[in-house]
């Protein structure tokens, strides 16, 4: 049989996966989201001021984000560099460093995953809380390049490297640095850990770091370094300005013998979280409010809406159109005969682990001294 020839596993597997992204590329309206024939749609008076590219709660209508509608935010600028001779390096502690072009990449096996991309800034202020979408990746897992490079026992960490650089000063001196973010071995070697090549089915553009990105599912994307060009493995552990002096939680933590200890913690997995994102109102004058929670995979227990000062509600948890644990999911509330007004609306996410998603007030939040992580409450106001 030929090298190139599909098997009817390979046929049935694509299949599915074409089943599963149709599903999640279809309105909400499928979801039993969007809004049907009577419907109005009620706009938040603290609607997301537009501008630049990123998710706008309010016009949510796939599961899946949009290309365009995606983020984008990068710290040495975009790189100019010749896609066409781009290659990627494998080198450090292990017994067969490699190069490989893209091509040699594809040519491996490779596998879809769907997973949420979040800012570690999203949220820091009503006009940073749409950095973040739901994006079908596809690439080639990290694992087996890793494995077949040979590891050896010193293999510890392993540091990626982007083709966007610039000069620093570190200690009073001038120092050529490449963007770098890190994970430790037994992270890198996770399933869900790729390096993509195209996001919903199309190959990634210069904005989101073509010709190669790397992955990291459950983790904030400072992590998922893009316009990939060398992968490092060390034996001790990387601190780059991206990983000990950038992207680092001061948050304090009150005890009442010793005050507060004031710690610092690298911006890494995602925190539990949700957001109410559209309010319609039906024929029969109920309000129905919609919205998406997510974690860093752990599986959420629940999530709740308060009304004004009144007590918490459960909602109803949306079926995924995927069975990835890194991706978001959507749920719904019915508030059944509300009064006329302006009136708050806030949802709060839990997840299996006991952590919940905090109010502003919180000591979590409230002794966070840096932007990142700002997994607060979010109060929506609304007009009836």
């Amino acid at each position: 049989m030929p090298s190139n020839a599909l098997s009817r596993r390979d046929v049935l597997r694509g299949s599915v996966a074409l089943a599963a992204y149709s599903l999640a590329a279809r309105p909400l309206r499928s979801l039993g989201l969007e809004p049907a024939a009577g419907d109005t749609l009620i706009p938040w008076l603290d609607a997301q001021p537009k501008g630049r590219a990123m998710l706008y709660w309010q016009d949510l209508q796939t599961w899946v984000t949009p290309n365009e509608a995606l983020y984008e935010v990068s710290h040495y600028g975009k790189p100019k560099f010749d896609v066409a001779a781009w290659k990627l390096e494998l080198t450090g502690q292990i017994r067969k460093p490699a190069v490989f072009t893209l091509a040699d990449l594809q040519k491996r096996k490779h596998k879809d995953v769907t997973a949420t991309l979040e800012c570690g800034g999203n949220g820091a202020g009503m006009g940073f809380m749409g950095a973040i979408g739901n994006v079908r990746w596809t690439g080639t897992p990290l694992a087996p390049l890793l494995r077949e490079a040979g590891l050896v026992k010193r293999s510890k960490e392993v540091v990626f490297y982007g083709t966007d650089e610039k000069v620093e000063k570190i200690r009073d001196q001038d120092f050529p640095q490449h963007f770098a973010r890190s994970l430790d071995i037994d992270h890198a070697l996770a399933d869900e850990v790729i390096l993509a090549w195209s996001m919903n089915g199309e190959p990634l553009n210069e904005t989101h770091g073509a010709p190669l990105r790397l992955v990291v599912p459950g983790w904030f994307g400072i992590s998922w370094v893009k316009w990939l060009r060398r992968i490092d493995v060390l034996d001790r552990r990387f601190m780059g300005k991206w990983m000990a002096r950038e992207y680092v939680t001061i948050r304090g933590e009150e005890r009442d013998k010793d005050g507060t200890n004031w710690r610092e913690t690298s911006v890494c997995n995602i925190n539990v979280k949700s957001i109410a994102a559209r309010a319609v109102r039906r024929p029969d004058g109920t309000v129905r409010i919609t919205g998406a929670a997510w974690s860093d995979g752990t599986t959420l227990d629940k999530v709740e809406v308060r009304i004004d000062d009144g007590p918490w509600q459960p909602v109803s948890l949306e079926k995924k159109p995927s069975g990835s644990p890194y991706t978001w999911t959507l749920w719904h509330f019915d508030w059944k005969q509300p009064s006329a007004g302006e009136h708050t609306v806030v949802s709060r996410a839990l997840d299996a682990d006991g952590r919940a998603q905090p109010p502003a007030e919180d000591a979590t939040i409230r002794n966070k001294k840096t932007f990142w992580e700002a997994n607060q409450q979010w109060p929506r106001k609304i007009r009836l």
